[in-house]
């Protein structure tokens, strides 16, 4: 292993929990690159799954037999741990999908409870994931708010400088990733938060929640989503944090069962906090699984995975910088986390991330990755043919230098193949 975070025999111990990367693909051991679309999933986590399944499912909340019972208990434990995880209150946890749904119930509640009005003005960046950017986009052409960007450099970059101009926008919401899926650059969040002291603030955390602990409190955000398939969840669960006074405030974006108080022929009252915004039958063993994916997470050791991950980040930044025949995008620094976004000259992003998995078993992500106002800022700082989408690797606490190094190999082999 060769890593200071921890030993051989801890890491072979978390290898075994992911069975899959003993997989071959194509005669080649697989190497799982493509972590920023979605991370692989822990055996023990998926048992303890299969256990709820089998032998505790039930609806919650609803009934008083012993399975509810049981089913409700491990559901709101599972909050309990996402709450402690962001140093939160449990009430201020909602269980969403995923990111996306947090992102569109903000903006439907912000608009219907006249907390962002018309002519207000929403601040986001030109980095942001189509997830943060299509809904303040195209609803405020239907409520009437205003949407502008912090602009980004030809990498893809926002600096402090884009920043601090900004703040003449004076807006009334900056929703912001805390880290780019393409530049991979992590956004200086406190810095954020100074600037813009009078806005509320939201933070997109689908790729930073599951590489970096938030602590939402010291942070002073208003608002925080993000999704448990990133950091080895079940699909179809994520987490919408937001300051209780804020949620007391703002009207549920779904109505229906559960999230009700009283309800008449003539008008509703709503559930107390968080029961307000959980309307319908909700993804209960997806919220068990994420409270079972944060123990164990919790029990490698959070810090040690930050620790690793960054390590893993700046070796594959410098290997990839050693390649004179790849443009990289995003910073070249210590911000640039998890992932690296490139293109290699004359090849089309697509062809590269083929001959990777059919060559070397390496498995990458081309495309736009949902940004495509980003890669219009990207084309017009490229050096080379560029087509719009990118190829990205993307690491997580079970890859290694020596996928790193496969890596590389195989951009090599590519070069050489074309020439």
């Amino acid at each position: 292993m060769h890593s200071a975070v921890w030993s051989d025999e801890d890491f072979c111990k978390i290898l075994d929990d992911f069975p899959v990367l003993k997989r071959q693909i194509n005669g080649k051991r697989l190497v799982y690159l493509d972590n920023a679309a979605s991370t692989l999933k822990s055996k023990s986590v998926i048992e303890k799954m299969t256990d709820f399944y089998l032998n505790h499912y039930s609806n919650i909340h609803r009934a008083v037999h012993t399975l509810a019972s049981e089913a409700t208990v491990a559901y709101e434990e599972a909050r309990e741990k996402v709450a402690k995880f962001l140093n939160a209150k449990p009430e201020e946890i909602v269980f969403t999908s995923g990111t996306t749904m947090g992102i569109n119930f903000l903006v439907n509640s912000l608009v219907r409870s006249g907390i962002l009005k018309p002519k207000d003005t929403v601040l986001i960046s030109q980095v942001e994931h189509h997830a943060n950017l299509v809904p303040w986009v195209r609803l405020s052409k239907f409520y009437g708010f205003n949407t502008e960007y912090i602009k980004a450099d030809e990498k893809g970059v926002i600096t402090k400088e884009a920043i601090l101009k900004a703040k003449s926008i004076s807006p009334k919401i900056v929703s912001i990733t805390g880290q780019s899926n393409v530049t991979g650059q992590e956004m200086p969040l406190e810095l954020i938060r100074e600037i813009f002291k009078d806005s509320i603030l939201i933070v997109d955390g689908a790729q930073i929640v599951p590489h970096k602990r938030l602590d939402v409190k010291k942070l002073d955000v208003d608002f925080l989503v993000f999704s448990g398939h990133k950091m080895l969840a079940p699909t179809g669960i994520g987490v919408l944090y937001g300051k209780k006074e804020l949620l007391e405030k703002i009207e549920p974006f779904l109505y229906g069962g559960e999230m009700i108080d009283k309800v008449t022929f003539e008008d509703v009252t709503f559930n107390i906090l968080p029961y307000k915004f959980e309307a319908g039958t909700q993804h209960i063993a997806g919220a068990v699984g994420l409270g079972y994916t944060i123990d164990y997470l919790e029990s490698i050791g959070f810090e040690k995975i930050e620790r690793y991950i960054s390590e893993l980040s700046q070796y594959l930044l410098k290997r990839m910088l050693e390649l004179d025949f790849v443009e990289i995008y995003g910073p070249v620094d210590d911000s640039h986390k998890s992932l690296v976004a490139f293109n290699v000259k004359g090849v089309h992003p697509h062809d590269v991330s083929h001959i990777l998995d059919e060559n070397f078993g390496v498995a990458t992500r081309s495309g736009h990755h949902c940004a495509q106002p980003l890669m219009s800022v990207l084309a017009r700082g490229s050096k080379i043919d560029f087509p719009n989408s990118t190829v990205r690797a993307s690491v997580y606490f079970y890859n290694t230098k020596e996928d790193i190094d496969i890596l590389i190999e195989g951009l090599k082999y590519i070069k050489r193949w074309f020439e």
